[in-house]
């Protein structure tokens, strides 16, 4: 599998003429800051265009998000349309409670095949939601970051990929030991519906409990005393 190749910023060739002539004619509410991944991406334009960092990026801390030079590179109101970017110089990566290595995953290349399988054979944990129909793609970023394609604003973790693409490939899933394989020491990884009452009452049969959405933290073989 290979890692994308990062594309030196182009200057005035058939790709950033097509975004021009895309962008040019959005109305000037294209200041707002909510990023619109679907145009960008409807030209064709590497993801590590904008995210050159992440082919070197070994933790899950580091700042992969675009800085104000590669924006003004198009948006100077020549190439495209002339947006404020001085906001982007405050943009922070959120608080991550895992670790993970861009760098390593990037060189193994797409792992689209890998979890649309797992879909298609019922050995996918958890409730896959609608990521099979994102998995016929050659774009090794967007196997994991899916719905880019169609995302005119970023949301939060709406795009960030989910624990069950993980555990396709780390398939040894032995709670709680081997939670700290993949999170941080400290992570609050409980979920919130899991207070007293949960406890008390999970494994009476009356909890109405969606046992899909056990498996990524308990796994297929999960027996009681692996937290008792």
């Amino acid at each position: 599998m290979r890692a994308v190749a990062h594309r030196p910023l182009p200057s005035r060739g058939a790709e950033l003429r097509l975004l021009a002539l895309t962008l040019l004619a959005a109305p000037l509410v294209a200041q707002h800051r909510d990023f619109p991944h679907q145009p960008h991406l409807q030209v064709d334009m590497d993801c590590q265009y904008c995210h050159g960092e992440a082919a070197g990026s070994t933790a899950a801390e580091d700042n992969l998000l675009p800085n104000e030079a590669v924006c003004t590179a198009c948006h100077s109101g020549q190439g495209a349309v002339e947006v404020d970017t001085t906001w982007i110089a405050s943009l922070r990566p959120g608080a991550r409670s895992y670790r993970f290595d861009h760098a390593f995953h990037m060189k193994l290349g797409n792992p689209a095949p890998l979890i649309a399988a797992a879909i298609d054979s019922g050995t996918y944990h958890g409730r896959p939601g609608d990521a099979r129909r994102f998995l016929e793609t050659a774009n090794t970023c967007a196997a994991c970051h899916r719905g880019l394609q169609e995302s005119e604003a970023v949301e939060p973790g709406v795009h960030m990929p989910r624990m069950g693409d993980c555990i396709v490939c780390h398939t040894r899933i032995d709670n709680p030991f081997t939670c700290p394989d993949c999170h941080r020491d400290g992570a609050e990884l409980k979920p919130a519906d899991h207070t007293r009452e949960f406890v008390d009452g999970h494994s009476t049969g009356k909890a109405g409990l969606d046992k899909l959405s056990c498996l990524p933290c308990h796994g297929r073989n999960f027996a009681c005393m692996g937290c008792h």
